[in-house]
């Protein structure tokens, strides 16, 4: 069965672009990252993509330039523009170019996952199969971990999580056994990394260690000033 999932990424902010691809590339999306507008019309005329992803304001060639360019000769593949602008009149000229959709910065990455999701399954809905957006099992010592399905399993027991701690428990198991940064996580989750999000953070942290208290070869370390790390004894 052929999948859709193949992502073109152009976002020039170093930090930003790799958290979306970790997160992007975590959910099972082959995901390619381009650093500017030029690079990115490149690598599309080179290869096929399912979707793209555009910042509007990067250097050489801005977001709006490259979709113009990608339009003139295909007006299938979807579009996402990625902007901290909230000018209606830059919403309204995405929209014209033919993006299918916009979100403004910040935002966090379960708002751009659901938004992929639902844009893939409307673009591709002609084919004869619905789009297979795969899914990513993680093994966590004795646990199994569906972050698509919020499932914590472990022998007969079973836990369901709330969003936003499954998605927590994903990145961390995306840097098991190394360290992630709180910037990281806020920024990947709740958009923002302001003392509010990080003391609530801190309260998924101690819920996600409960969950994990069963297996002692578990456990998530606070590394101080820095962030966490799940450390699991192999």
């Amino acid at each position: 069965m052929e999948k859709y999932n193949k992502i073109l990424l152009v976002e020039d902010d170093p930090n930003l672009s790799v958290v979306i691809q970790d997160y992007l590339e975590m959910l099972g999306y082959d995901t390619v990252l381009c650093k500017d507008g030029e690079e990115g019309l490149k690598e599309y005329k080179k290869n096929s993509f399912n979707l793209i992803i555009l910042d509007v304001m990067m250097p050489k060639k801005d977001g709006f330039s490259v979709a113009e360019e990608i339009r003139k000769s295909d007006e299938y593949t979807p579009i996402i523009f990625l902007t901290a602008k909230t000018l209606k009149e830059d919403r309204v000229k995405g929209f014209k170019i033919g993006c299918d959709d916009y979100i403004s910065k910040p935002f966090n990455t379960e708002e751009l996952s659901l938004r992929i999701k639902a844009i893939l399954k409307r673009c591709y809905m002609h084919t004869s199969q619905e789009p297979e957006i795969p899914v990513r099992i993680f093994n966590i010592g004795s646990f199994s971990f569906d972050p698509e399905n919020l499932i914590l399993k472990r022998a007969d027991t079973e836990q369901t999580l709330t969003r936003k701690e499954s998605a927590l428990l994903a990145l961390l198991c995306k840097y098991k056994n190394r360290i992630l940064t709180r910037e990281t996580a806020m920024k990947s989750i709740w958009g923002e990394d302001d003392y509010f999000v990080g003391r609530s953070m801190d309260v998924f942290i101690a819920k996600l260690r409960k969950y994990l208290k069963s297996d002692p070869d578990i456990s998530i370390t606070n590394i101080h000033g820095t962030g966490f790390k799940l450390e699991v004894k192999e």
